[in-house]
Order: C-alpha cells, then structure tokens, then sequence
C-alpha cells in the first residue's frame, strides 16, 4: 500500500475533512549511474566547502540568497515558520467552472484518499457534488517547504488533486517562440485538404495502445550490450515539408489513411491505425523480423511505412 505524501485537513465552508494525498503517477525511466570513461568507478555529487575543499554535512547547511553585495542567511526552520498554511489545511476559497481552467495551468496530479473509514461520507458527498456540478475546488496548501496553488475535482468515484501553474509561470508563446505565423493564411484547398486527414486519422483514445517505446529501446540496449552485440541504430527523422509540396503531401497522406477502410468498419480501422502509428516507432529490420513471424507476403517489398500499416492489420484480424 502506497504511503501519502501529505496529510491534513481539507476544508470547504463549515465542513472539514481529514485527508491524505497520494502520488497518483510512476515514471518508468531507465536510470544510470555516472562512472568515470574506462572505469566502472562511480561518479557521486558531494557538498564541498568552494573555499576548503571538503565535504559538509546537510545539517551544517543554511540558505543564502545573494543580493549582489553579501548574502543574506536564512535557516531552514526560518522558512517553515513563515510558512502559509502551518495548520497543514487545504482551505477551498471557491468552486469554478472545470471547462474554465486551461489545460496549460495543469501540472501534477495527485489522488486525495479520507483518512479514516468514518470520514468517507464526508468524502464521497464532495465527490458526488463536483461530478454533478462539473466544477473543481481552488485552493492552495504547503507542502515540503513550497506553496501550491491546486484544483481538486472528482474522477471515477474519487477526488483528485490537480497542482496549478501560478499565472506568472505561464510564458507568453508570442515572446518566447520566433516565427510564429501572423500573415498569410492556407487556401481553402489545402485547409479542405487538412480537415480530410485529420478526420480520416480519427481515433478513439485508448491510452493502452500506446507505450513509452524509447524505455524498450533502451533496455535492449542494455541487453545487447551485455551479450556482446550490437543493435540497429533509429532511421532519420522524415524531411521538412515544404510550402510547395505541401497539397501533394496532404493529398498522398488522406489516401494512405483512407485506405484501411475498404476492409473494415471505422471503429476497427482507428484501432489498427492507432497500433500502426505505435509500430512505426520501430525500426525497419524490427518490423520486417515481426512481419516474417506474422507470416505477411509481399513484406521483402514494403517500405518501412507498408510494413508497420500491414502488421497492424494483421494484429487486428
């Protein structure tokens, strides 16, 4: 059973609710250890003393912040003090539109459990009326030494917590990237063109199809590197598009995913597409190897692109 990372009160009006938060998400990143090249020693990160050379102990340790002049010391416990929110209390100051809050203000999801069996009425009312009503309760709350500005919203039968960009933190896109488009605006045959692909690329979402491809690579890797041999690197990535060639892309791209649909109804045609895209994260010799075990003729033929689409419709089948 997961441990919470935070517990404490959550309350809206008059109502209190003693609640714990958990970690809703897991990364599965493959992680490495630094060694030096030609060696198998490690490479650890120490706190060293810049002036003396040696190491110091965490607790020896204080914050500074440099005001250009001196530093000026602040001690750990200084900051909890100042804290907002000692009482380790989720105070809701009001109840908004979820349909409002742009998707961009979203950052960590977190899953908010009762802390205690008597408290689940409690609990289960707040979901029920939020699921009902659409909306997300705003707040904030410290937790390890940080504000947080969050969300709390009901998801299949509990509550959620979502943490919040502040509004500061959200970078304006039209300084930040160069070239974005201003002028100029696509003809109607090539914004008619478009529309054709994406809805002939339409797909229910199924967050199953689709898997961290990059992490199998890399554990692969690790095997091939321990028996000795030796692996097929990625293909390059696709060339630009460019303006002139863009109908005739658009064009030969609605023709390819239409295609599937002269075998099979919409719903089984979004499924194979969606595992032909995840396919084609593989590399050529990859899909071949598959496609020679799946028993596909003509694959000596088929470029990368033909090999992935015909597995995939042989995996549906």
């Amino acid at each position: 059973m997961a441990r919470p990372v935070w517990s404490g009160v959550l309350s809206f009006g008059l109502v209190s609710l003693p609640v714990s938060l958990y970690t809703a998400t897991d990364s599965h990143t493959i992680h490495f250890h630094q060694l030096q090249r030609g060696t198998s020693d490690r490479i650890r990160n120490r706190r060293v003393n810049e002036r003396t050379g040696k190491e110091v102990e965490l607790e020896e340790i204080v914050k500074g912040f440099d005001t250009g002049e001196e530093y000026v010391l602040v001690e750990p416990k200084e900051l909890d003090e100042i804290a907002p929110g000692r009482s380790r209390t989720i105070e809701i100051s009001g109840f908004v539109d979820l349909d409002t809050v742009d998707p961009i203000f979203f950052d960590k999801t977190y899953y908010l459990g009762p802390k205690g069996k008597e408290y689940t009425k409690v609990y289960g009312l707040l979901e029920q009326a939020l699921e009902e009503s659409n909306r997300a309760g705003i707040a904030t709350f410290v937790m390890r030494g940080r504000e947080y500005l969050l969300a709390l919203k009901a998801e299949k039968g509990l509550l959620a917590v979502h943490t919040l960009h502040w509004s500061d933190e959200i970078r304006d896109p039209h300084k930040e990237i160069p070239d974005l488009p201003t002028t100029g605006k696509a003809s109607s045959g090539e914004l008619k063109m478009a529309h054709q692909l994406i809805d002939a690329l339409a797909i229910d979402w199924r967050p199953k199809d689709y898997h961290d491809v990059y992490q199998e690579k890399v554990a692969a890797l690790i095997t091939a590197k321990q028996a000795g041999e030796t692996v097929e690197k990625a293909e390059p990535a696709p060339k630009a598009t460019g303006t002139v060639d863009l109908m005739d892309a658009l064009r030969a791209s609605v023709e390819r995913a239409r295609s599937p649909k002269d075998t099979g109804e919409k719903a089984s045609t979004s499924t194979t597409r969606a595992s032909s895209w995840s396919l084609r994260a593989l590399t050529k010799a990859e899909l071949y190897e598959k496609a020679a075990k799946a028993g596909i003729r003509g694959r000596s033929g088929m470029s990368h692109d033909e090999l992935a689409d015909a597995l995939a419709g042989a995996k549906r089948s």
